[in-house]
C-alpha cells in the first residue's frame, strides 16, 4: 500500500499526462499567441466603421452616415424612411427592391449605400404621388397590373426603366440586332422585365400597362 509521500506513476495519471501531450501536438507553434492576437482584433473592431455619404434621392440631397456595410435598399428604408423600396430575397433575385439610379435600374440590396455618393436616385415615392400619378402608375392601376402589391414599387421602378432602356437603343437578349433600332415589343419587354418576379401573376397585365404608356412605338412594333 503507498504512502502519502510516496511518487509512483498512477494509472490515471499516465492517461491524464498522455491526453496533455496529445493535446499540445495538435496546436502549431505560435498558433495560440495567434489566437490570443486575433480575438484581441475582433474585440477592437466591435464597434462598426460607419462613413458619410451623400444621396440625391428623388430630387432632394441627403447626408447620412451609415455604417459601411449597409446596403442601398437598407439606407433607403431605414435611414430615410422610405419604405416603398421592398426587401424581398435580399440576393438580387426578385426585383422587389429595384429603384433607378442615375437612369438605371438597380436591385438596391445588391448595391452598398456609400458606392453611391452623390448618385441621382429614383424610388417608387419619386416617380409620381397619389393626386398626381406617373404614367406608369396610371397605367398599373387602369391595368390592374397588381394583386397583392408587394412587387409593385419595384416592378414600375423596373417598367420605367425598361422604356428609357429601348428608347436609348440599348439591346437585350430578345433584340434582333445589337445596334438599336428596335421597338417596344412584347416580347423585348417581357425579356426585360423577366428579372422582377410576381408572385401573383400579374404579368400579362403589367405588359398591357407597358404597352399603353409605350404608346405609338409598342404599336410600330406589333405592326
Amino acid at each position: 500500500m503507498q504512502s502519502p509521500g510516496d511518487t509512483a506513476i498512477s494509472r490515471r495519471g499516465i492517461l491524464a499526462g498522455g491526453a496533455a501531450s496529445a493535446a499540445l501536438t495538435t496546436v502549431p507553434f505560435g498558433q495560440a499567441e495567434a489566437q490570443g492576437a486575433a480575438a484581441a482584433g475582433t474585440r477592437q473592431q466591435d464597434k462598426p466603421t460607419t462613413m458619410k455619404v451623400s444621396l440625391k434621392v428623388n430630387g432632394a440631397t441627403r447626408t447620412l452616415d451609415v455604417d459601411t456595410r449597409t446596403t442601398l435598399l437598407d439606407a433607403l428604408r431605414e435611414n430615410l424612411h422610405l419604405i416603398g423600396t421592398k426587401k424581398g430575397c435580399d440576393h438580387g433575385q426578385c426585383g422587389a427592391c429595384t429603384v433607378i439610379v442615375e437612369g438605371k435600374r438597380i436591385n438596391s440590396c445588391l448595391s452598398l449605400a456609400v458606392m453611391h455618393e452623390g448618385d441621382a436616385i429614383t424610388t417608387i415615392e419619386g416617380l409620381g404621388t397619389p393626386d398626381k400619378l406617373h404614367p406608369m402608375q396610371a397605367a398599373f392601376v387602369k391595368h390592374d397590373g397588381y394583386q397583392c402589391g408587394y412587387c409593385t414599387p419595384g416592378q414600375i421602378c423596373s417598367a420605367v426603366a425598361v422604356l428609357d432602356e429601348i428608347k436609348a437603343g440599348v439591346p437585350s437578349h430578345a433584340s434582333a440586332s445589337l445596334t438599336g433600332g428596335f421597338a417596344a415589343s412584347n416580347d423585348e419587354m417581357r425579356e426585360r422585365m423577366s428579372g422582377n418576379i410576381c408572385r401573383c401573376g400579374a404579368y400579362s397585365n403589367i405588359a398591357e400597362a407597358m404597352a399603353e404608356v409605350a404608346g405609338d412605338a409598342f404599336e410600330e412594333a406589333k405592326a
